[in-house]
């Protein structure tokens, strides 16, 4: 997957793409790999990364979503829970079964939660990941060390699935172009093409060589997360807004504040929210918060508030005290949540969790939902866009197409190269042509040289936050070890990319920044 030779593609072609997806989050990666498995030509442009918003700051779970079991939707949850055994099945690499551990203070909760998640397991059939059962005081203890021992009373053991969000996102990039598709990243929609009142193809300018494209399209698809509400309004700026946006959090901390393989789950917060005290990565996610807010951003900040509650609420159910200083990075992402009123005279097709809608040029807009669904969000998308565009039908064969680097024995790999799937193969020659590749970045980091060099060779990083944040996961792994490398970083990437020490010198300062939003103060 080589940038330079995938966007000689888009400036060569002539004839409209069939399909063009305007976003490079989940949703997007979603509609394109399922556009191009069909056969239909497909091009997807996202105007930064791929998943450097919502998609790669999520809670890192493929899950069917607990608190919707508790709500009563339960087709919500089975359909989730039906899209987590597929993809585990087809990207074994990337996504792990976790054991998780419901840890019971008052009387009733251990039989109220453990009829709940038989519950869950039953409603997940043939694509069931694990059971679910009761623990005693002892066994909680002994499966989370450290968990409050005051009050305890016993536990539910249960199983839902792990990822890292944004190594799938790269895979599905990967897998797109394996499907005759082009992604680009760093090329973003400026506006719309169109003939009339029908909508032919969209604008677009390249961050990297500045060069400004009119790019002819059969159809568009509209899947830029919290964005969606503006490139609706490049199409009519009389479109009512069908978006709105809360704000999640999550602390990093050390591995020692929950050692062994057993996640926490809290269901039930003071204000409802579920809490997950997650391994991952060899460090702890807690999480997630709950916060509305009026703007969007690409890169949201925690806010004091928020990462006050989690302090507070990982402090509740752990016998050793979190503090600001133990808190290794933190990052914030914003949920795109559909408004129960959609408005306006689009066609739509509405589930609980996302929506599809047709605009009167064509625009396909498909919006909400979460990475668990992506696939499902996918087909229904481009369904619409080829009923759009005019486009022949075709069956969808994604159901049980293997992803990028699929491979069922990734556990033999090291854990370092276990989410590149067969790509391993190709990170161990480098490592054997250059020695010195196979060193640490870090000694708090599990990353290689050699992976700095595959990201910009292979995965089409472009810039240092491409690297140190979404190829590695450095930044939130760790934000100051992800800063004592950046220069050493940047210069790897920029002899690579045949850069300037002017340009390396800019990537280091926007990093240092960037970084800054990780970092707590105090």
């Amino acid at each position: 997957m080589e940038r330079a030779a995938l966007l000689q593609r888009v400036r060569d072609r002539q004839d409209p793409w069939d399909v063009v997806v305007v976003g490079g989050g989940a949703t997007g990666l979603g509609c394109a790999v399922e556009a191009a498995s069909r056969g239909y030509d497909t091009l997807l442009l996202d105007q930064d990364d791929f998943a450097k918003g919502t998609s790669s700051r999520s809670t890192k779970l493929i899950h069917g979503g607990v608190r919707y079991l508790r709500q009563g939707n339960i087709a919500l949850v089975r359909e989730a829970l039906r899209e987590r055994g597929l993809l585990m099945a087809n990207a074994p690499h990337l996504v792990h079964r976790q054991p998780f551990v419901v840890p019971n203070f008052r009387w009733w909760e251990q039989p109220y939660y453990a009829i709940g998640l038989k519950l869950y397991d039953l409603l997940a059939g043939r694509l069931g990941i694990g059971g679910s059962w009761p623990l005693s005081r002892a066994t909680t203890q002994q499966r989370v060390p450290t968990v409050r021992a005051q009050g305890l009373r016993g536990g539910v053991l249960y199983h839902d699935g792990q990822f890292d969000d944004a190594r799938l996102a790269v895979s599905l990039a990967q897998t797109l172009a394996d499907c005759g598709g082009v992604p680009l990243n760093h090329l973003g929609v400026t506006g719309l093409i169109k003939d009339g009142s029908t909508l032919r193809g969209v604008q677009a300018n390249d961050a990297e060589t500045t060069q400004s494209f009119e790019i002819p399209a059969r159809s568009v698809v509209n899947a830029t997360g919290v964005f969606v509400d503006e490139l609706r309004r490049m199409d009519d700026p009389d479109a009512p807004p069908i978006m709105t946006s809360s704000q999640g959090i999550h602390l990093v901390l050390d591995r020692a504040f929950l050692p062994g393989d057993h996640a926490i789950m809290i269901p039930s917060t003071d204000d409802g929210r579920v809490l997950f005290l997650i391994p991952w990565h060899d460090r702890v996610l807690v999480g997630t918060t709950d916060t509305p807010v009026d703007e969007v951003s690409l890169e949201p900040t925690p806010m004091e508030d928020e990462v006050a509650y989690l302090i507070d609420h990982a402090n509740r159910y752990l016998n050793r005290e979190v503090k600001r200083d133990d808190i290794l990075s933190t990052f914030a992402g914003l949920r795109p949540l559909v408004k129960a009123d959609k408005g306006g005279s689009d066609t739509a097709a509405i589930s609980r969790e996302h929506a599809v809608l047709t605009s009167t040029s064509g625009l396909v807009t498909i919006a909400g939902g979460k990475w668990t669904t992506y696939h499902t969000m996918g087909q229904e998308a481009i369904d619409a866009a080829a009923k759009a565009g005019g486009l022949t039908s075709r069956p969808s064969p994604t159901e049980s197409l293997r992803l990028h680097g699929y491979t069922d024995h990734a556990d033999r790999l090291p854990v370092w190269r276990q989410a590149y799937g067969t790509d391993a193969e190709e990170i161990a020659a480098l490592i054997e042509q250059h020695p010195e590749w196979g060193e640490r970045l870090h000694p708090r980091l599990p990353y290689r040289w050699a992976e700095v060099v595959w990201a910009v060779r292979a995965e089409m990083a472009c810039t240092l936050e491409d690297v140190l944040s979404r190829r590695t996961r450095a930044l939130m792994l760790d934000a100051q070890a992800a800063l004592d490398v950046a220069e050493d970083v940047a210069a790897l990437i920029a002899r690579e990319r045949g850069k300037s020490h002017a340009w390396t010198s800019e990537q280091i300062e926007a990093f240092r920044c960037l970084a800054s939003g990780y970092l707590l103060d105090g």
